[in-house]
């Protein structure tokens, strides 16, 4: 291990602390890091942005999967929008990308007005979104079952991607069933993006997803971890009566859980902005806070089915904090990179982090 190394481990797991902050104080996001950082092997923020330095080049379409529409209301849910168009934003600020926003139709309008918190221009079809610069698209998705796996296939048939993202995007569980965080069945209210997930898996695309609880696309790689731990996941334990649990059955390549699943797409965008070296790619307090106000007066609405500006239950306040400290964590270490040289050799060769 050599300095390098080491910073970025650290910085890592400094974002994945961060983006696990438990306020709630219930544990949830401790149960599925556990799972998840045994999946991964090392730090979930850092091991995914590694993944799109890999895989991701200028002019790549790569699409993001989110939109969890909640009972309560029958309307979308904050979470999850906000994180999908800020790791759009990250790409074409990173790779020159084209990021395509896959979202029932619930989310589309509050994806337009986020189109300006961006600073991108957005199309509707991938071929106007191939000839502009400085833009993303966005798909509405089906929520008709029968007609989930043709949409899927005209889509990739259009253009394919080097990689597919999710975040805070129901999946169904082994039985075909959608739910809701307390088991109930909400299969009727969501567009079943999953299937295009699993399309692009079939077509050999790797994938990265992002979830707070498991019921979300992707958290099925953690699954018997999900059964054991977390209420109505296993089978039979939902509050629907399908005989099912709330557990999702797709299982994503990589995975990234948190507390909140657009904390755990800043973490990712942060970890970005790191190893690429350019800071620019972390998005603003200022812009966060603005893509909050214009996602609620779009029609998201809270965890809770309050029309405000929250996310999850958590107030803006909160939510600013923790993105400043996770870009405090990115821009101080590389300032101290002669500084704490010595300390950096020290450390190393006594081994803790090799051997722990």
């Amino acid at each position: 291990m050599n300095q390098e190394e080491l910073t970025k481990l650290n910085i890592g797991q400094n974002l994945d602390n961060l983006m696990n902050l438990d306020p709630r104080g219930y544990g949830v996001c401790r149960i599925l890091y556990k799972a998840a950082r045994e999946y991964t092997k090392r730090p979930l923020s850092i091991n995914a942005a590694e993944r799109l330095i890999e895989l991701v080049k200028e002019g790549d379409i790569v699409y993001i999967i989110t939109g969890f529409v909640l009972l309560s209301h029958k309307k979308a849910e904050m979470d999850g929008i906000i994180g999908a168009m800020f790791i759009a934003r990250a790409l074409v600020k990173a790779f020159n990308a084209k990021p395509v926003i896959i979202c029932p139709e619930d989310n589309v309008r509050a994806v337009e007005n986020l189109a300006y918190v961006m600073g991108l221009h957005l199309y509707k079809d991938i071929d106007e979104l191939k000839e502009y610069p400085v833009s993303m698209g966005v798909i509405s998705f089906t929520k008709d079952p029968t007609k989930a796996l043709k949409q899927s296939e005209e889509i990739l048939k259009k253009a394919s991607a080097p990689v597919v993202v999710s975040t805070e995007a129901p999946g169904a569980n082994k039985k075909g069933v959608y739910h809701n965080a307390t088991g109930l069945d909400v299969t009727a209210l969501e567009a079943r993006t999953d299937v295009f997930f699993q399309a692009a898996k079939k077509a050999g695309i790797p994938t990265i997803a992002i979830g707070d609880l498991g019921n979300e696309i992707g958290m099925g790689a953690i699954g018997e971890h999900l059964d054991k731990y977390i209420p109505y996941a296993a089978e039979g334990r939902c509050r629907c009566g399908c005989g099912g649990g709330i557990a999702a059955a797709t299982a994503a390549d990589h995975i990234i859980t948190a507390t909140v699943s657009d904390w755990g797409a800043n973490a990712l965008v942060a970890a970005l902005a790191f190893l690429t070296g350019k800071h620019e790619v972390l998005h603003s307090q200022e812009d966060q806070k603005r893509a909050i106000y214009t996602a609620s007066e779009s029609g998201m609405i809270d965890m809770h089915g309050w029309l405000i500006p929250a996310i999850d239950g958590f107030d803006i306040e909160i939510n600013l904090a923790i993105l400043k400290l996770m870009r405090e964590c990115i821009e101080y270490a590389p300032k101290l990179v002669e500084t704490c040289k010595t300390w950096f050799e020290k450390t190393i060769e006594l081994k803790f982090f090799e051997e722990n």
